[in-house]
């Protein structure tokens, strides 16, 4: 069974990646097994150690649900199965992480684009995760 990874941040690009990649599903002769991947920033500075354990991953999981609600709402009006995980680190890093340890056919980004010239220049997400990245990456373009 094919096993992609939708990497969600709630931003309007990232969603409407997770409605086109839908469309798709029609292509494949099996369902695939999706797994939608929120990253969370750590926080920084004092942060950490004025805050308990429990109440930063109560705050990291809050954050993440609401990043992934549209990208799971997409889902299930779609019937589509899936996973949902939300994990703290660099976005980038964890992304390539997450893929390689649960040994992904395909990475999915909905990439940002940056700079003056539009389509010049992309994300520093999906660039890097596009460079470091042993696993196929699929840009969906919006």
């Amino acid at each position: 069974m094919l096993k992609f990874l939708l990497a969600v941040d709630g931003s309007d690009v990232s969603n409407k990646a997770v409605l086109d990649f839908i469309k798709l599903l029609d292509w494949y002769k099996e369902t695939p097994e999706i797994h939608l991947v929120n990253v969370q920033h750590p926080l920084h500075g004092n942060a950490p150690m004025l805050i308990d354990k429990v109440r930063i991953n109560e705050y990291h999981q809050e954050k993440g649900m609401k990043e992934l609600q549209a990208a799971r709402e997409t889902m299930n009006k779609a019937g589509a199965n899936y996973q949902f995980h939300i994990i703290v680190g660099d976005p980038a890093e964890m992304i390539l992480r997450y893929g390689s340890e649960k040994q992904c056919d395909q990475t999915i980004l909905g990439p940002r684009k940056l700079g003056a010239v539009k389509g010049l220049l992309l994300g520093s997400v999906a660039s890097k995760v596009m460079q470091l990245s042993t696993i196929p990456v699929l840009l969906m373009k919006s």
